[in-house]
């Protein structure tokens, strides 16, 4: 992952307004040099618009919090002194991440500024719930600190579930998990800032810093649950209940269904979840046409993902969908019935404005996510 792609959308053209104050224009030095790799105090003083001075003085306070590094001459041939490059601490600080939302395993890493990952560990999960997961969690969390190699900015956090702007998990069905104060319980037990998001909140954010997402996009995550992360305008939604993006709870149909965890009947997590749908294509694989039974449970999840989905892409006007789990189960059938759904639900327009696709990296995708939470919770880039 190069330094030059990452496509950072926040203005930067009124960075010298009196009333952004210092750490905005803090914020907007590290922006920049995130985004766009390693320049000179005068490069980036014609970029933000702030004068040089300003600029100097900025870059001196990131680099005594060790934000910013200085990397030597610049290479290119200009009149006089050769300028002084300088970038984002991009190899001496680190970031700990930690996905909690895959069926069977959790997942926790530390990362480079740039997103890559360094080191990870892995704990399987059997039929662990509640205060046990809790533990797991923690202990991961403390085994992967001690990988780290240089400092670190924080922990993000990715778990299915709603969570609030405090980082208390306030349903996690899947889990077994009500009102667990997560990121009290990491910040507690690390001494290290954390910040907890909603798995699908976590990708989406990673797709769209670091991938191919636009501004009006909805990222639904397939996993142990099903839920998605939506951005309109460039802005994350998280709704007044911090539950934007809850479909996964959403009834699909009035053909009954499967009872779900939460209770109920006929949720789109009954037919589209990966343990649902495993479970569907077992019982597929007896019958007398193995290939078309899997085919049509395949099929069938993709109707009924495309038949929740309807409603908020026409109410947002959203130009992007993006499928995130395991592509042997959305690649086919589920992606082809979700788009030919949705084509039949949907006022057309042309040319057509709704791109349908696979995400970039999914096994990975979460942990992305959890970066760019502390990127910007900690350094203000996004």
């Amino acid at each position: 992952m190069t330094n030059t792609t990452h496509r950072h959308r926040l203005p930067l053209e009124n960075a010298a307004l009196p009333s952004h104050g210092r750490e905005h224009n803090l914020s907007l030095v590290l922006q920049r040099l995130h985004a766009g790799g390693p320049m000179s105090r005068a490069d980036l003083s014609r970029a933000l618009g702030l004068t040089r001075v300003t600029v100097s003085d900025l870059v001196s306070e990131l680099m005594t919090r060790t934000h910013v590094v200085e990397l030597g001459q610049s290479e290119a041939i200009r009149p006089g002194k050769r300028a002084t490059l300088v970038d984002v601490n991009r190899r001496g600080l680190q970031i700990l991440g930690l996905d909690l939302a895959e069926d069977s395993i959790l997942r926790a890493a530390v990362l480079d500024l740039d997103g890559n990952i360094l080191a990870r560990t892995e704990h399987s999960l059997d039929q662990e719930t509640g205060d046990a997961v809790v533990s797991i969690v923690l202990e991961m969390a403390r085994q992967t600190i001690t990988l780290a190699t240089a400092p670190l900015l924080g922990i993000g956090v990715g778990t299915p579930g709603v969570v609030n702007a405090d980082g208390v998990v306030l349903t996690a069905p899947n889990l077994g998990w009500v009102d667990v104060p997560l990121r009290a319980l990491l910040e507690s037990e690390t001494g290290l800032p954390t910040l907890v998001s909603n798995d699908a909140d976590a990708a989406v954010h990673a797709d769209y810093t670091f991938g191919a997402g636009c501004a009006d996009m909805i990222l639904v995550k397939v996993g142990r649950g099903v839920g998605s992360g939506l951005i309109v305008g460039g802005q994350r939604v998280r709704g007044v209940h911090s539950a934007a993006g809850e479909i996964g709870h959403v009834s699909v149909g009035t053909d009954g269904g499967e009872i779900c965890g939460c209770g109920r009947t006929g949720c789109l997590e009954t037919w589209l979840s990966v343990p649902s749908l495993n479970r569907s294509l077992k019982t597929a694989s007896t019958a007398s046409d193995p290939d078309a039974a899997a085919a049509e449970v395949l099929h069938t999840a993709g109707d009924r993902l495309a038949i929740a989905l309807a409603p908020v892409v026409g109410a947002l006007d959203l130009a992007d969908i993006v499928l995130c789990g395991p592509t042997d189960l959305l690649n086919g059938p589920l992606l082809d019935s979700t788009q030919r759904t949705l084509r039949e639900r949907l006022l057309p327009q042309q040319p057509p404005a709704l791109t349908v696709r696979l995400a970039s990296g999914p096994e990975d995708i979460v942990l992305l996510g959890t970066a760019v939470l502390v990127l910007w919770n900690r350094l203000g880039v996004a």
